[in-house]
């Protein structure tokens, strides 16, 4: 890499004088070698650049590391500065600096060529021909260009948004109109040992365990149902597997509200337990109780939401094993656990091992659950700050950020999901058998 840039220096030190004029503004180098079309739009994008940051994108980078220097005082009549503002086009500033520096570098990358074809006695290239390069074999460059671009400003930003956030002090009673300052406040109260950390650990355990439990439980009803389904003895298999179709194809927060009036406290299910003599369960309130009731309420209404998806796709993935196999298999003497076992679940979790990663992480980050059963619900017992004893972290994250304006812990935790989903999804990824053994059952 040393060597390359040495080289690449020495190249640009012996360059002609055109590539020297490029280097210092864009466009002068092809406008000296004829390429007018080429050069007018470098020096269009070097004016654009030019006069952003001259007008406000100077100003707007220095905001980005002071996040303001003015506080507002409304009855002296000053105007003060926006961190959250500056924060964002500071980002936005800094976003625009990479792309004129991409620009830039194609601009003397363009320059240099030209002057290579100039010494070799080769007229320069005409703005047609360049055209006809981009749309050939530099198709995928010009094809990728303005995807890249935009998953740059509308993906790439807000997630540096949010990560930047993390690492200030604004939210709680450093709002507008205060000014935030870059700090590790969020982290320390994350992992410090008073009510905020302690909810973070509480939240965290559970949040990783329900992840597990919910994929798994989702996966095991799912492949139970579809390889009973698979049974040729079965009768009626489509008007079985509809019920569990309705299911899936009715929007999931009407399930959700549904089942959270069927085991409310004056729900149906309460209601006969008064019937039969017994006394009411609080299922879904605050009260310590409730918590596991309320854990496996969740579960429930998962596996209810999720498992006919896994059902349909391993039906299809079982019509896919060879027959053969089975046959083979009950000569040998192997028994129908043993067959399962080595044939059937080798084969179905190596087709559905990306799907049930996505299933891992669309669990971890499940909103709407505990969202719809619990809503309102604050525990006021066992240190919880801010949370019930059934939130997950997208659910504490929320409740921190939107009602309670805690938005530094709210990245803090956000950034804390997406660690630990990244890592637990490449980890379990990279050692499954559907990327180490790719080639095993094709």
């Amino acid at each position: 890499m040393k060597q390359k840039l040495l080289s690449a220096a020495g190249a640009l030190r012996r360059s002609p004088w055109q590539v020297k004029l490029s280097m210092v503004v864009m466009g002068l180098g092809q406008l000296c070698y004829g390429q007018i079309v080429k050069g007018l739009f470098y020096l269009l994008c070097f004016s654009v650049f030019l006069f952003y940051f001259v007008s406000r994108g100077f100003t707007d980078l220095v905001g980005f590391f002071t996040l303001g220097t003015r506080e507002e005082n409304l009855w002296l009549g000053i105007a003060g500065d926006n961190s959250l503002t500056m924060l964002i086009l500071g980002l936005f500033a800094i976003f625009i600096l990479i792309f004129a520096i991409v620009i830039h570098i194609s601009n003397v990358k363009d320059a240099l060529f030209t002057a290579r074809q100039a010494e070799q006695g080769i007229p320069p290239r005409r703005f047609r021909q360049s055209l006809q390069t981009a749309t050939d074999s530099k198709f995928h460059v010009s094809a990728l260009s303005f995807p890249v671009l935009g998953v740059a400003m509308f993906s790439i930003l807000p997630i540096v948004f949010m990560i930047c956030i993390a690492f200030t002090n604004l939210g709680g009673d450093v709002v507008y109109p205060k000014l935030a300052s870059w700090s590790l406040d969020s982290w320390r109260k994350i992992l410090s040992l008073g009510k905020l950390g302690g909810t973070f650990v509480k939240i965290l355990g559970w949040n990783v365990l329900w992840a597990i439990l919910s994929t798994l439980l989702n996966f095991a009803i799912g492949l139970g149902m579809a390889l009973l389904l698979n049974k040729k003895n079965v009768k009626g298999k489509k008007i079985w597997r509809a019920f569990p179709i309705l299911a899936y194809a009715i929007p999931g927060f009407i399930s959700m509200l549904g089942f959270k009036y069927l085991f409310s406290q004056s729900g149906p299910i309460n209601y006969y337990l008064d019937e039969a003599g017994m006394m009411r369960i609080f299922f879904l309130t605050n009260d310590a109780s409730a918590k596991w009731w309320a854990r496996g309420i969740g579960l429930f209404v998962n596996a209810w939401i999720s498992t006919p998806s896994i059902m349909l796709m391993t039906t299809g993935i079982l019509s896919n094993i060879n027959t053969d196999l089975y046959e083979a298999a009950s000569l040998d003497g192997a028994s129908p656990f043993q067959q399962f076992r080595k044939i059937t679940l080798p084969f179905v979790l190596f087709s559905t091992t990306p799907v049930l990663i996505g299933q891992f992480v669309g669990n971890f980050n499940n909103f709407g659950i505990f969202f719809f059963l619990r809503d309102g619900v604050i525990s006021n017992y066992a240190d919880y700050f801010l949370a019930s004893d059934t939130d997950l972290l997208i659910n504490w994250l929320y409740k921190l950020s939107v009602d309670n304006n805690y938005y530094a812990i709210g990245a803090a935790i956000s950034l804390v999901i997406f660690l630990i989903t990244a890592a637990l999804s490449l980890t379990v990824y990279v050692r499954s058998a559907a990327f180490r053994q790719e080639d095993t059952y094709q």
